[in-house]
This record gives C-alpha cells, structure tokens and sequence, in this order.
C-alpha cells in the first residue's frame, strides 16, 4: 500500500529547504573574515570528532575489518559498484542543473551499461568502454553557483561538512527516487539499510588509507579537516579552472545574486 506525498507536507519540505538556501545565499552575498581552515568553531568540532572517532572504533571499524575478512575482494567491488549504481539519478540531476551536458551523457550511459551488461550494477564495464565514473551532488551545484561554503563543521555521525553542504546533503535525500519509492511504499527501512551498508562499505573500500591517515598525522583533526576542505573544492571545481554557473530562476527571491566569474576567481 502506498503513501501519498500530500501537497501540505511537500510544500512544507521544500519550504525548509527554500528557507535553508535564502540563509545560504546570504552568506555567500556577505562573507564574513575568517582564518584560512575557516573553522571558527574549532573546540566543538574537536569534541565531536572524538565522539565519531569513539563510534568508529567501536562499531564501524570492526564492521568493516569484518566484511572484509568474511567477503571477498570481488565481492566487496561489486557492492561498492551496486552503491555508486544506486546514486547515479542524483548524479545526473545535479549533472544537469550545473549545465555539464557532456557530463550528463555519461552518467546516462554508465547507469545504462552498467544495469544491463554489469548486471545492474554489480560490475563497471562503462569504465573500461571509456565512460569515467564521477560523483555530484547538490552541495557541489551550489558551489557552482557561486555559494560559499561556509565555516567548517563536524556531524555526528556524518562527519566533516559545512553549511551549504548540509543543505545538499538534505536536498538529495528527498530527491532520491530510491528514498522517494521507499517512503511512499511503506519501506522506510531501506535508505537505512543503504546507509549502514554505505557506511561499511566505504569504511571498508577506503580501509588502509583512513587507517595510514591516523596512524601517520600528529594531528589527524586537522589533516581531516584539510582533506575534505581540498576534496571537496576538487569536486566543485571538477578538477578544472574556477567557474561558476549562474543559479536556475526558482519561484523564490533570494535577493543574492551569485557572484560572477571574476569575483569568484578573486575569492579564491
């Protein structure tokens, strides 16, 4: 039996959402001085690392030296394929609202090979016919936009973020037709399932590199934190020259315009 998405709780949804983003875009019309981490709530953010790092060594790190242990390599690639898999409809929503059509045309065609010949996901032949896999976001749209990130934070749970990525993060659940088919059919059980088996399954895939990273760093807060500052500005920026790409008309007037090309350029 489905559950149907009522006009009231959508427009409410996207309500907070709007409201999120008009924050978001205040911030980026009037960024504030800050040090170069931008991390101004430095001892916060330390207190919740431990707790994540408390909940890794606990939980996720045996989970995850216990799925590699019991499953494996080509095992444990193909579910990491299936995950990537699942995400691609997210990927190419985001691919299209940053106007990266070329972009677009690939994430069609891995979806589209890699469901059919690599057996809905479990394998990646797309790759090997030249197809690269690449990963976006609605947090990445908005830096294409032109919003600013924000001061850096850590989740519980989630780990390192900041404002605007928040808000992405929020933006592609609900637009997720996996959560979407979930909610209205009575499965709320599955974007749990997913997430815990996403949980382990990059805790795992990333295993050695996460470990050689505690292990190696007099600070590992830091270098987390400097890791995920520069990934993420990686993956705005697709590895290319600075750019930004004007934000779609919406029915909302955020009276923040994104900045042009030479502002952000200067910005950065």
């Amino acid at each position: 039996m489905t559950k149907p998405v009522t006009q009231k709780s959508l427009i409410k949804k996207l309500s907070g959402i709007a409201a999120v983003v008009v924050l978001l875009s205040g911030c980026a019309a009037n960024p504030q001085p800050v040090d170069e981490a931008n991390d101004p709530i430095e001892g916060v953010n330390r207190v919740v690392y431990s707790f994540n790092e408390l909940l890794d060594v606990w939980f996720l790190r045996p989970a995850a030296t216990l799925y590699r242990a019991m499953l494996p390599p080509p095992i444990q690639e193909g579910i990491h394929n299936m995950l990537a898999n699942l995400s691609t409809p997210v990927i190419l929503l985001n691919d299209l609202l940053q106007g990266e059509t070329d972009r677009a045309g690939t994430t069609v065609s891995r979806f589209a090979i890699n469901s059919t010949v690599g057996v809905l996901g479990f394998g990646d032949p797309a790759t090997d016919m030249g197809y690269k896999k690449h990963s976006e976001d609605f947090g990445q749209t908005l830096g294409t936009w032109g919003f600013e990130g924000g001061p850096y934070i850590v989740l519980p749970v989630f780990g390192p973020s900041n404002p605007r990525d928040v808000v992405g993060r929020v933006v592609d659940y609900f637009t997720d037709p996996v959560n979407m088919w979930a909610q209205n059919t009575d499965r709320d059980g599955i974007p749990i399932t997913r997430a815990v088996l996403g949980a382990v399954d990059a805790r795992a895939h990333y295993y050695d590199a996460i470990e050689d990273l505690k292990r190696n760093s007099l600070d590992p807060y830091s270098a987390m934190r400097s890791f995920y500052l520069q990934r993420r500005n990686a993956e705005i920026l697709n590895n290319e020259d600075p750019k930004a790409t004007p934000a779609p008309s919406l029915s909302f007037d955020f009276n923040a315009p994104a900045p042009g090309d030479e502002e952000l350029t200067e910005a950065r």
